[in-house]
């Protein structure tokens, strides 16, 4: 069945928009196509966040009494978003879309906007990230409408270690929509967890047998200095080195053989420790990851580019740079503006986030005013 979303038409011949703002670099007439920078990367991956709202409120991303939201005229509408995506395919070379949020779960026209992308671009791989919270109940009508795989966050299966880390008491809701999204075919399900310190760093072991036993793909992921709070600091933070040290007191971690091919996490196959041995035994149980894009960033591959729900382009996760293309396109312009708009903010993506720095406290690194929900990761 055909989804209408009344997407907005650009200007006859792509004219130019009054009181458009300039773009932002000057990209050179001979530079590669699509979403190129500076440095030869080129993203193909692209991040959407659908909205700012969530009903967690994480303590690595969100304070106690939660966010100022945005009004709903500033939120890319369904239509917009399908356009953007559109423009992100037909034009620049983007291969695969990761909803974000905030939660996306949240937003009333999830699964319409999931149906009009899957009926305009049959093949693109379309996944989402969530927390999981309302999951089970449309599971299947996501899977239904088009969507292909997802993400689940998970930091915790300790019923107040979880509420401790959301202020939500929320994980048997967690669990369900995780039971339930394995269930209508939505996998590989990935499990992301964040470790803190003298929180839940100690289950890391258990949290991986519990993902091994269901077929989940664990990843764990390095707290990044993306709270509203602005409270992180590198000296807190669970670190790659010790991920991989937790988890070696129960398990044995050998490179994964495929190639990473741009993915944020590093992966490793996982076999069972023997008992006072450094010799693992027996095959191996599946893989997990470890995205560490603080200490082993991983910039000189970045293949991503990120909208975020009020449809500004961020060429970087850590970036406090945000070029408006939600604007450009409600004043008018055509889909060649918007993906020239698109491309010049791509060019002047930084060669890396500045986090990589030997010491414990980055200098020369500036913490993004947006936290995580308001991004979109």
């Amino acid at each position: 069945m055909s989804v209408q979303l009344g997407i907005p038409q650009p200007r006859e011949g792509g004219t130019p928009v009054p009181g458009a703002q300039p773009l932002p670099a000057a990209r050179p007439a001979d530079a590669p196509e699509g979403l190129a920078d500076r440095y030869g990367r080129r993203a193909t991956d692209m991040r959407l966040s659908l909205t700012d709202k969530c009903n967690l409120r994480c303590t690595y991303c969100m304070p106690a009494e939660g966010l100022e939201w945005l009004a709903k005229q500033a939120v890319m509408s369904a239509a917009e978003i399908i356009r953007i995506v559109g423009i992100g395919v037909d034009l620049l070379g983007v291969r695969e879309l990761r909803l974000t949020g905030g939660e996306p779960l949240v937003r009333a026209d999830l699964i319409d906007i999931i149906a009009a992308l899957r009926q305009a671009h049959p093949e693109l791989p379309i996944s989402m990230t969530t927390n999981g919270v309302g999951l089970d109940k449309k599971a299947a009508a996501l899977k239904a409408a088009g969507l292909t795989r997802i993400n689940v966050s998970l930091d915790s299966l300790h019923e107040e270690t979880f509420t401790k880390l959301t202020r939500r008491p929320f994980l048997d809701r967690v669990l369900a929509g995780v039971d339930a999204a394995w269930a209508a075919g939505l996998g590989p399900v990935k499990i992301n967890a964040v470790l803190m310190r003298g929180i839940n760093d100690a289950e890391s072991p258990s949290l991986l047998a519990w993902a091994l036993e269901r077929g989940y793909e664990l990843r764990f992921i390095e707290q990044m200095p993306l709270d509203a709070d602005h409270g992180w600091t590198r000296r807190d933070m669970i670190t790659a080195s010790e991920i991989r040290e937790l988890l070696s007191a129960e398990y044995v971690l050998s490179p994964d053989p495929r190639e990473r091919d741009g993915a944020p996490a590093e992966r490793f196959e996982v076999r069972r420790r023997v008992a006072g041995s450094v010799e693992a035994a027996g095959p191996v149980l599946g893989t997990v990851g470890i995205i560490a894009s603080v200490t082993e960033p991983f910039c000189s591959d970045c293949r991503r580019t990120r909208i975020t729900a009020e449809g500004k382009i961020m060429s970087c996760l850590f970036s406090r740079e945000e070029i408006d293309l939600l604007g450009l396109l409600r004043e008018g312009a055509g889909d060649q503006q918007l993906a020239e708009r698109w491309q010049d903010a791509m060019w002047i993506k930084p060669k890396a986030h500045g986090m990589d720095h030997v010491g414990l406290d980055a200098p020369d690194f500036v913490q993004p005013d947006r936290s995580m929900s308001a991004i979109g990761g």
